[in-house]
Order: C-alpha cells, then sequence, then structure tokens
C-alpha cells in the first residue's frame, strides 16, 4: 500500500498496525516513494567469549618495545 504524506499523518496507527502484521507500507511525497513503514525486529544480544580458546596472546603483550617507541616518541625517549 503506497500512502502520500498527509494521509499518513491522518491514518498513522493504522498504518503501524497493518505494518505489524506484515503488510507492505510505503509513504510518499507527490506520489514518490520515500519510506517503508516496517515492524521493529529486537537484535539478538551479542554472545561474548567466541574467541575463548581459539587465540593465544603472549605474556609480554602489553611490554613495551623500543623499536616502536622510537617510531612514536623519537630517539630522544
Amino acid at each position: 500500500m503506497i500512502v502520500n504524506v498527509s494521509k499518513a499523518k491522518t491514518n498513522l496507527s493504522k498504518l503501524i498496525d497493518m505494518a505489524y502484521l506484515g503488510e507492505e507500507v510505503i509513504i510518499a511525497k507527490n506520489n514518490v516513494p520515500l519510506v517503508e513503514l516496517v515492524a521493529h525486529r529486537p537484535k539478538p544480544k551479542r554472545k561474548l567469549g567466541l574467541l575463548a580458546g581459539k587465540i593465544e596472546i603472549p605474556d609480554d603483550f602489553m611490554d613495551e618495545d623500543d623499536v616502536i617507541n622510537s617510531m612514536f616518541y623519537g630517539e630522544s625517549r
């Protein structure tokens, strides 16, 4: 169903119900389709720890490196 903005303003509740029930609702301006009204679908919760046991971080990971420090700060450090 394509509805112009002025009709969409007066019938918004009805259009929301239609979109929620799965009907295609498109809002147009001057008969040019602009937006589609769709039902909200919540995103699933993120799973933490997907790489647990699959990667190994070395013990010296957080240690400073003289070569990298000289690139950032120069030789004076």
